[in-house]
């Protein structure tokens, strides 16, 4: 009679090849990303390793953090092996370094580039799966006075009041703003409807001199300029 083989648990591994082991011994530089997810999720399965079931929440991501990050807690509690508290630590911990993203150093940032307003909005936009309208409020030196969210909606479209635009840019006496949303696609290329509303915001702005500088379009990691494509007049 053949002896039952039981699990090859994490336990078992070298010390050094242990994830936490192996962050305390090595740095956390030195850990793949299964093993980080490995960590936050503590335990596996009686089938599968702490590490193994971090290797197939990666595959169910196509091994791609961005796209991890995208998943919802009920799209990680479809994965064999993780329940509620598994899929809550993931998007907590994916929360946090979306949220660190978004913090600088810089107590007023200057937006003088499409790619430094990029890297202000993304943050508050990456991994959406609908569209969110956001508008940032810059002072005369393009300095960045607050990032204010003005609509959401659905997967291809969101509604945009331009009253509340610029009561948002009268209320932080903002002499210029920057239009952003997102496209959930990964189409970075703006709709008809995107320049139109481009181009009746900017006669807006006009009326009440406040300048509208630059439309950032989001697109996943990239993103769409209408300044940069002389779009803006």
């Amino acid at each position: 009679m053949t002896e039952e083989k039981k699990p090859f648990g994490i336990k078992q591994w070298a010390e050094d090849d242990r994830p936490r082991e192996k962050m305390l011994l090595k740095g956390r530089h030195n850990l793949s990303d299964a093993e980080l997810i490995a960590i936050l999720i503590a335990t596996g399965t009686k089938e599968e390793s702490a590490v193994d079931l971090g290797k197939k929440i990666l595959a169910a991501a196509n091994n791609n953090l961005n796209e991890l990050a995208q998943l919802s807690i009920k799209d990680l509690k479809k994965i064999k092996g993780i329940g509620e508290a598994k899929a809550i630590s993931i998007v907590a911990a994916l929360e946090l370094g979306r949220r660190r993203k978004s913090t600088t150093t810089e107590e007023k940032p200057i937006l003088n580039s499409s790619k430094r307003i990029f890297e202000n909005i993304l943050p508050y936009l990456q991994d959406l799966p609908h569209e969110e309208f956001w508008v940032l409020l810059l002072n005369n030196r393009l300095q960045l006075l607050a990032a204010k969210k003005v609509s959401g909606g659905g997967i291809t479209a969101t509604i945009v009041d331009p009253k509340i635009v610029y009561k948002l840019a009268l209320e932080h006496l903002a002499s210029n703003i920057v239009l952003c949303h997102n496209h959930p696609s990964g189409n970075k290329e703006p709709s008809h409807p995107d320049i139109i509303l481009t181009r009746k915001m900017i006669e807006a702005g006009k009326l009440l001199d406040i300048a509208v500088i630059e439309h950032i379009i989001v697109a996943g990691d990239t993103y769409y300029s209408f300044a940069d494509d002389g779009k803006m007049n």
